[in-house]
């Protein structure tokens, strides 16, 4: 938890620092200090006691003497410095997707707004009109950031709850019989409220103390005998329920949900006289027919156990009362290739050469290097004339590396009407082609949908990157035709994303689903910018499983031979 800490400071940091008006480097340095400790799958205490701060990337002597005054007292002098001369509710304004930080310190110089609180109350005013470059159209732009940043207060990312539960369940490891976390956050929804966790064992005192102890806790909010609910780093809520060892299969199902399944599961029993709730599942004697674990109760339910991310009511009973019914659903093992990562040509972190290696460290059999083209500025795009030198060291890396293949690709920006960044003769000397649409993107409807099908009819394009362009939490989806899209899709022989980065989860798992019925194939990437973000395919595996797709809907579980004769075949 101190990586996540510590990243959420350097990220308070930089926002307070760019509302100053600071040095760009100085400010960019904390970002990408944020980014590359969030990925970390190492703690910062360990990395420090290897003397080896200052080799994470993005971290030089400066920032790693922070991160080592973090652990050692637990704040950063400077940060506190900074609080001083700003309040640090301005960072929580430069969280509304519609400001930035020249607009926070505006509003804050004249009205002295220095909380979402405090700004929502004069946005209801007309005052901010009054204001240089605030045009009537910016104020309504400014209401909607609001509404949304208040939409996802209380809401965490699924990147962020899992590392949580992981640590919790760490922490109780010497102490716990069996443990799990449960909730949304087992089924693995996009972002839950709060961390369930649930422990069979005898010594539930011994337990409550041990979860209360955790240094992950910051404030105990109740505790009895049963249950204890505290409040973690970033104001997270964990709630820890201890059972008996007998009934931990009820409970596990139970709390796992979702409530609308177990109201399915309710009704089931009652249909063969029984009845079920977190302790077991009984006959009408109230004799217990099944209990320790959630296959046995499944099965006498006349059910095929139902993987937790299939349990959202959407048909997943009626599939498990038939033989085969369910799908086998995609795993983490089943993705042979990532196909969608960025270097330090454009926006990356790592050097080309560094993330094959990652990747080749995956077990993967192949992976595409798509970095940004031209347009896209802000992240460092490729003119041609690079790309194609670009090209040349991915062949070399190519050449060098048997029964592993590296694909020369890009992720080209899909323009405003629907055309590439790149030529044809230039889109036509690559092995791997990821069409992403980074701007105009609150065009209409029928505009938006048209432009993503003309670029899918490309015959390079071999796949639409994140399709629905939504920053979860910040952005919201641009508006798709995916009735058309799909058609389209399936029509072109091109895959559709499941960006597996947890702040997009990009196609969603109802789209997931929807491509699956429409005989779409999907193709689950990373999105890396450095060798961490590797670790996000959970996500994206976890998001295709909730949209029922099994291997046959997702072509990187296929051969490199396969995959690239999908578009042409």
């Amino acid at each position: 938890m101190k990586n996540l800490e510590i990243a959420a400071t350097f990220g308070d940091m930089a926002d307070l620092l760019e509302i100053q008006g600071a040095n760009p480097f100085r400010i960019r340095a904390y970002r990408n200090a944020r980014v590359s400790l969030e990925s970390l799958t190492d703690t910062v205490e360990e990395i420090a006691k290897r003397g080896a701060l200052d080799d994470i990337q993005g971290i030089g002597k400066d920032l790693a003497g922070k991160i080592t005054e973090y652990i050692e007292t637990g704040k950063i002098q400077a940060f506190e410095d900074l609080k001083k001369e700003l309040p640090v509710g301005l960072v929580g304004i430069v969280s509304i997707p519609t400001i930035g930080p020249k607009t926070a310190r505006l509003i804050f110089d004249s009205f002295g707004v220095g909380s979402v609180d405090d700004l929502e109350k004069l946005a209801r005013t007309e005052k901010l009109l009054t204001l240089p470059g605030i045009k009537k159209k910016t104020l309504e732009n400014i209401v909607r950031g609001i509404e949304l940043y208040k939409r996802r207060k209380g809401v965490f990312l699924l990147g962020r709850a899992l590392p949580v539960a992981g640590e919790i369940l760490a922490g109780l490891a010497k102490v716990a019989g069996k443990a799990a976390y449960a909730g949304s956050l087992r089924r693995m929804k996009e972002s839950v409220h709060d961390v369930d966790i649930l422990v069979a064992s005898n010594k539930a005192d011994a337990v409550m103390k041990a979860f209360r102890d955790l240094p992950v806790v910051e404030r105990v909010l109740m505790s009895g005998p049963t249950k204890t609910s505290v409040l973690v780093t970033g104001d997270m809520q964990a709630d820890l329920r201890v059972v008996e060892p007998d009934s931990w299969g009820a409970a596990l199902l139970y709390f796992t949900g979702s409530k609308e399944h177990n109201i399915r599961l309710r009704e089931r029993a009652i249909k063969r006289g029984l009845k079920l709730n977190e302790y077991g599942l009984f006959d009408e004697a109230g004799k217990s027919v099944a209990a320790r674990t959630e296959e046995d109760i499944y099965a006498a339910l006349d059910l095929e156990w139902i993987p937790p991310t299939l349990r959202e009511d959407r048909g997943e009973v009626d599939a498990a009362a038939k033989k085969g019914g369910l799908p086998k659903l995609v795993g983490v093992d089943d993705i042979r290739g990532d196909l969608h990562m960025h270097t330090t040509w454009s926006d990356g972190a790592l050097s080309t050469e560094d993330m094959v290696e990652a990747a080749r460290a995956r077990g993967y059999k192949y992976v595409a290097i798509t970095d940004h083209s031209q347009s896209l500025g802000v992240a460092g795009g490729l003119s041609a004339d690079d790309l194609l030198e670009h090209v040349g060291e991915i062949h070399k890396l190519d050449r060098k590396h048997r029964g592993f293949r590296v694909l020369a690709g890009t992720e080209v920006d899909i323009r405003k009407d629907g055309t590439l960044d790149y030529p044809d003769e230039v889109l036509g000397k690559l092995d791997f082609v990821v069409a992403s649409v980074h701007s105009s993107l609150r065009q209409d409807r029928k505009t938006m949908t048209e432009r993503v099908v003309r670029a899918m009819q490309n015959p390079h394009v071999r796949v639409v990157g994140h399709p629905t362009g939504r920053l979860l939490g910040d952005r919201d989806s641009y508006d798709l035709d995916f009735d058309v899209v799909m058609a389209e899709a399936a029509r072109t022989r091109t895959c559709l994303e499941v960006n597996a980065h947890y702040h997009r989860l990009d196609l969603n798992d109802v789209l997931c689903k929807k491509a699956r019925d429409a005989g779409v194939q999907v193709i689950i990437s990373t999105d890396s910018h450095n060798a961490e973000n590797l670790g996000n395919l959970v996500y994206g595996v976890a998001t295709a499983q909730r949209g029922w797709l099994g291997k046959e809907h997702v072509l990187n579980t296929r051969p490199v031979e396969e995959l690239l004769a999908y578009k042409t075949s």
